[in-house]
């Protein structure tokens, strides 16, 4: 209802027991259904060229919960689930989907399953492309930096000429975020 987007159908399957009997996590699934107008504009998600602008747009997170990180490279089992708020999660929709339709941005890439850094490698080898990031001044763990996965963030590109376009959007709505770096040429 708070996005206005049509749910088609849904099932939550709690019996997913394998060939050699042992059971796996429950499995949420959610169909919904968008609309693209005339093919245009959309966006994708891999970096489109060298020296743009990486942006993280919502909050970073000093949280690692129920992240593929803590639960493989860490062997936690359980945590709580990350962090979720739905009025940010609607602000940074609003808020993306503002740049799209302004032509303002090149790439969009939501943080989810891997954390940031598999977010910029997802998006940096399509073109086989890299990037550079820094994140001085914060007070955050370098896991949850890297591999939380905290809901409410999208990673976009920016070219150069639109930083500022770019930066004085956001503030004017009222959503964190922070220049990350750059794309890069692969060495």
């Amino acid at each position: 209802l708070k996005f206005g987007t049509p749910v088609t159908g849904g099932n939550v399957s709690f019996y997913n027991q394998s060939s050699d009997n042992d059971a796996v996590f429950p499995t949420p699934t959610i169909g919904m259904v968008g609309l693209i107008s005339n093919n245009k504009p959309h966006m994708t998600m891999d970096f489109k060229n060298e020296g743009d602008a990486i942006f993280v747009i919502g909050k970073i997170r000093n949280d690692i919960a129920s992240s593929h990180y803590l639960a493989h490279y860490r062997k936690v089992q359980y945590s709580p689930a990350p962090y979720f708020n739905l009025d940010e999660e609607h602000l940074l929709h609003k808020a993306v989907l503002g740049l799209i339709n302004n032509n303002s941005i090149e790439s969009a890439h939501d943080i989810s399953e891997g954390g940031l850094f598999i977010t910029l490698l997802e998006s940096a080898m399509i073109r086989n492309l890299s990037f550079n990031i820094n994140y001085n001044g914060t007070s955050l763990r370098n896991d949850s930096f890297l591999f939380g996965e905290a809901q409410g963030r999208v990673i976009v590109t920016v070219k150069e000429d639109k930083v500022n376009e770019v930066t004085n959007f956001l503030k004017s709505i009222k959503i964190n975020f922070k220049n990350l770096g750059s794309v890069s040429m692969m060495k």
